[in-house]
């Protein structure tokens, strides 16, 4: 599950090294030796080169035991001051950290094409619903904008989450510090954190991270859903306010005259998996003292499934857009009823 955090490993790994000669706890000699190590590492990982062994339980044990035979018994310095549970935490934000760059990246997409959408409707006369019945006449393109106000909302979702989980784990090491003399404002610049986190004990056991990253995305994918059920209604026979071009449509097996709006099912269907993932991670977390317990490990897999629906959904509801077209005239007649 957790190789996707290889890059994220390596990197951490080297700005630890780094610091560990900064601080004079390893020689040059050795330090060197270690990042070429890695980056060689990374290199054949990232060609499809590398071979994972199933002995070893994550990706972390996997380029640490690569590490020991490309450059043999210095690779055990690599672990000075440091703990899986730092090293794997630091990881995770990381790699959420990239992930929510590019989810805002693809909202900001999707906000475009709303824009461009909307700015081609300002006089297409459409009713506006309230309890899906006619109530006032409106301007389509004032309804689209409603979804842009939506999806910046999502943004800055996302965005504060980025700035909460902005604080880097290196250093705390099993739950308690260590007694080498680390400089983890060093290694937390290095990393492109603020600062370093507070408590060692609570570093360890935090999971809130994850947490608010899976609610902004359940957010979001509800969001998602609520303009797919919306867009399935118009675009339906008893509605017709929408037309759908044959590419984000899908033929009936039986029935040939009918063009099934199925991503738009796809889209509001898949929200309910990133909620599943939400109350998962929840449940995993009520009953957890402090600090570190095995049940953690399933975060990864969690998080990595809800991202992966969501992106998904952003670029298909993207496509989505700009293959759609208001039927102006029915808009209008209904309105005027």
């Amino acid at each position: 599950i957790d190789k996707r955090l290889y890059r994220e490993d390596i990197i951490g790994s080297i700005a630890h090294v780094e610091m560990l000669f900064k601080q004079k706890i390893i020689t040059f000699k050795i330090k060197n030796k270690i990042i070429y190590g890695l980056q060689k590492i990374e290199k054949q990982i990232s060609k499809g080169n590398f071979e994972y062994d199933k002995r070893y339980e994550d990706i972390h044990m996997n380029i640490e035991k690569k590490l020991f035979e490309i450059i043999g018994e210095e690779a055990g310095y690599i672990h000075i001051a440091r703990s899986r549970n730092d090293q794997v935490i630091t990881d995770f934000k990381l790699w959420i950290k990239s992930a929510t760059t590019e989810l805002n990246k693809n909202l900001s997409k999707n906000i475009k094409s709303i824009l461009k959408l909307a700015e081609k409707n300002i006089e297409t006369i459409m009713p506006g619903f309230t309890h899906l019945k006619n109530a006032q006449p409106i301007s389509l393109s004032h309804y689209l904008m409603a979804y842009v106000e939506i999806f910046k909302r999502d943004q800055r979702r996302f965005d504060n989450s980025f700035e909460s989980l902005n604080e880097c784990p290196l250093g705390v090491a099993a739950l308690s510090g260590t007694s080498f003399n680390i400089d983890r404002h060093y290694t937390s610049k290095k990393l492109g954190f603020d600062k370093p986190t507070n408590n060692s004990i609570d570093t360890v056991s935090d999971r809130d991270f994850v947490l608010d990253f899976l609610f902004s995305v359940s957010v979001c994918s509800m969001h998602i859903s609520r303009i797919a059920e919306e867009l399935i209604i118009w675009n339906s026979d008893g509605f017709k306010l929408i037309e759908l071009s044959d590419k984000v449509v899908t033929g009936s097996s039986i029935m040939p005259q009918k063009k099934n709006p199925d991503l738009l099912e796809y889209l509001r269907g898949k929200s309910g998996l990133t909620f599943g993932n939400l109350f998962s991670m929840l449940t995993i977390l009520k009953g957890l003292p402090l600090s570190y317990f095995k049940d953690m490990q399933d975060d990864k897999e969690i998080v990595f499934k809800s991202y992966d629906v969501l992106i998904s959904c952003l670029k298909i509801l993207d496509e989505i857009l700009k293959n759609l077209s208001p039927n102006k005239k029915r808009m209008f007649q209904l309105a005027d009823t």
